[in-house]
């Protein structure tokens, strides 16, 4: 399995593109459609699958030209679908942005389904918090953590819809009993590894 990352748009987003054999998925492609596609060009990719570890639009920005360059189905969780659709709830309004939207998604997620796409299989996991429907994707050790963690620190809890008591229960009910030797791939910033997070970030260590 091979991971792109590809930091995008004016809040340097990381989208993710995880691939082999010539097939992969998007993860989260918030901007710069153009760069997303010439890297999926570049190696040679058919992408098979997008998936939005939430609905923010500095994540969602991009599923309609991916969307239409591969007719490739979105996935998002249920509970923030609409923000695909409405720019209050997705916060474009609210940053000063012109309205976003996205294509409506193909398939909605719970939290606990695992997909088989693109040769990958992807574990879901629903992890509140950051937004009521954000998600984490765990795929063979690694970890796609969207807004909910980053490497020393996690994703703000003041936004609509946001709790910041639900992101503490994702954080030690579902992530920290993952593997410590988990690597974590945040929605901003660098790379992590959970037993480096479990030792030194203060939201995990309290």
């Amino acid at each position: 399995m091979e991971i792109g990352v590809i930091a995008v748009g004016g809040f340097a987003v990381n989208c993710y593109v995880v691939y082999e054999k010539g097939r992969g998925i998007v993860i989260d492609p918030g901007a710069d459609a153009k760069t997303i596609l010439a890297f999926t060009e570049q190696q040679g990719l058919e992408i098979e699958a997008i998936i939005n570890t939430h609905g923010h639009f500095d994540h969602i920005g991009a599923n309609g030209a991916i969307k239409n360059a591969f007719d490739a189905p979105l996935y998002i969780h249920w509970e923030d679908e609409p923000c695909l659709k409405d720019a209050k709830r997705n916060l474009s309004v609210w940053a000063g942005l012109e309205a976003m939207v996205s294509p409506p998604a193909d398939y909605l997620l719970s939290g606990g389904e695992v997909l088989e796409v693109a040769g990958l299989r992807v574990e879901v996991l629903h992890t509140p918090g950051h937004s009521p429907g954000s998600i984490c994707l765990s795929l063979g050790g690694v970890l796609f953590t969207g807004d909910t963690l980053f490497a020393g620190s996690v994703g703000r809890t003041d936004f609509p819809g946001a709790s910041g008591e639900k992101l503490m229960d994702s954080l030690h009910n579902v992530i920290m009993p993952l593997p410590l030797e988990t690597v974590v791939y945040p929605g901003h910033g660098p790379a992590s590894r959970l037993e480096a997070e479990m030792k030194h970030n203060p939201f995990l260590r309290c």
